[in-house]
């Protein structure tokens, strides 16, 4: 029994291990790697009270952000408090990532709602087409020129936002 459970498990994770690091990616940034590897650890001794294998991908999510939100605790307790040292060397800016991650979301935002479903299942959570197809309703032809637009309709956005800037 418990070889079958680890190879559904490893399975799994070999199929869906690329969206949930990206998804991991989001919430913890360079922790990434070390918050994905925890929540599939959790999910691993859950395997079995897990009762629907379409849900484990929510199961994993939820633990990332279990565990993402007990490491942010813990380390603010740990935290320094601030003093009037000035540090030698510069702080990193991340302000022109930022600008790019929001300019993104300003750009998805815009889209139709189907269009930034589609483009979101697609990409963001590296489904395939058949399975954006089911999830939404419609068929493959159906995904694939859904997509299309809205990729279209995105890098227009942004060669005409680069013309303004």
């Amino acid at each position: 029994m418990r070889d079958t459970t680890d190879e559904e498990f490893r399975a799994y994770v070999a199929a869906r291990r690329p969206a949930l690091l990206r998804t991991a990616a989001r919430i913890a940034g360079e922790d990434a790697e070390d918050l994905l590897q925890a929540a599939l650890a959790e999910t691993y001794l859950a395997w079995e009270r897990i009762g629907s294998r379409a849900a484990v991908d929510g199961y994993v999510r939820r633990a990332m952000a279990n565990t993402h939100i007990s490491w942010w605790r813990r380390r603010r307790r740990l935290d320094v408090h601030p003093s009037g040292d000035v540090p030698e060397r510069p702080v990193a800016d991340d302000a022109p990532r930022c600008d790019l991650r929001d300019a993104l979301g300003r750009a998805l935002r815009r889209l139709p709602e189907r269009q930034r479903t589609a483009v979101f299942l697609r990409y963001y959570e590296d489904r395939p087409e058949h399975e954006v197809a089911a999830l939404l309703g419609v068929s493959v032809g159906t995904v694939k020129s859904t997509v299309s637009r809205a990729m279209a309709r995105l890098r227009d956005d942004a060669v005409l936002g680069a013309a303004r800037h």
